[in-house]
């Protein structure tokens, strides 16, 4: 049937959903409340993802890839929602050539996000990670690790004070670090806000912010104009002994590039995503640069906190009762 004779869901004011990945219960729970349908299938992958959808209203997932042979198998389905930020895992020119709305849950991983990307700081400066691995091996070696820089007063470059970037300015600023970002036109209130209250240094462009900070941490999606932006031409502006952070996405690193250049320049990077990582949870990882010894590397953990996981679900929910009453949250235009 094609779409155009599918009677709105919403005229029933209950919608048939999937959820294709891990989610709270508790959401789950208060959607069955409400009269919609769920079906909960985690273990979907993206290749039987289009049967499964087929006939249902509304899609919910997290890291599985929703492609244009998924959005066309899918007849039925209006609205597929993306229990995170980022949506470059769903293919949005084909979500709208089939009229299929895409929202997410913009800022509500926020606090997680940078709560981890204190942690790497952190761990990365006092080598936390090493020390550990030689303790469970035996060894004490007090002199190497007694050495270690300090946060208070050092500086911070933040590329996307949105809601990410501005999480971390907060705790930076905490520990007694200066921040720094890009100067440009199109910020949110908010964001204005609390650059002035953290005493916000802004500069013209990523070079002059590169060659300016101790530490580097990068809050921006994965898109054409940032791909691949930490490269050869940005790479020759930071300093020796930098520490970058990256929490965002792996497309933004040039990893070969990076690591023709890491140990000439005593970097240290802590990252939480890569290129090409695993899109199953559990996998082995083969990768010259996550085994780098320069490297503090995570799982790809940074919004797997309780804390963010239930206000994610909490946001999914408001979407899906605010879809059910004729009304769109969090749209994303591709």
């Amino acid at each position: 049937m094609p779409p155009s004779m599918i009677s709105d869901p919403r005229e029933q004011g209950r919608v048939r959903i999937l959820v294709a990945d891990k989610f709270s219960d508790d959401a789950i729970e208060q959607l069955s409340t409400a009269g919609h349908e769920v079906d909960y299938r985690p273990e979907l992958t993206t290749a039987a993802l289009g049967s499964a959808a087929a006939d249902r209203d509304v899609l919910v997932v997290r890291s599985t890839l929703v492609t244009a042979p998924v959005l066309e198998a899918a007849h039925q389905l209006r609205l597929v929602v993306r229990a995170g930020a980022g949506t470059n895992t769903i293919d949005l020119r084909a979500a709208a050539a089939n009229s299929v709305t895409v929202c997410n849950t913009p800022g509500r991983n926020a606090v997680a996000v940078a709560e981890l990307v204190m942690g790497l700081i952190i761990a990365i400066d006092r080598k936390i990670p090493d020390n550990v691995a030689d303790l469970r091996a035996g060894l004490w070696n007090k002199t190497r690790y007694a050495a270690a820089r300090g946060l208070q007063g050092r500086s911070l470059g933040i590329v996307g004070f949105g809601e990410i970037g501005t999480e971390v300015a907060k705790r930076a600023a905490a520990f007694g670090m200066a921040v720094h970002t890009v100067d440009r036109s199109g910020r949110s209130e908010r964001a204005l806000e609390y650059m002035a209250r953290l005493d916000v240094t802004t500069v013209r462009n990523l070079e002059e912010l590169f060659s300016a900070v101790d530490v580097i941490s990068l809050h921006v999606p994965s898109v054409a104009g940032t791909t691949g932006m930490i490269g050869k031409e940005l790479l020759a502006y930071v300093q020796p002994g930098t520490i970058i952070i990256n929490t965002s996405r792996g497309e933004l690193v040039d990893e070969a590039a990076l690591l023709e250049v890491i140990d000439e320049k005593d970097l240290r990077i802590g990252t939480d995503v890569y290129r090409n990582e695993p899109s199953v949870a559990d996998s082995a990882f083969v990768s010259a640069f996550a085994q780098h010894p320069r490297v503090y590397g995570t799982h790809h953990i940074g919004a797997s906190t309780e804390q963010a996981q239930q206000a994610v679900a909490d946001e999914v929910v408001a979407i899906i009762t605010a879809f059910a009453a004729g009304a769109v949250r969090n749209q994303v235009i591709g």
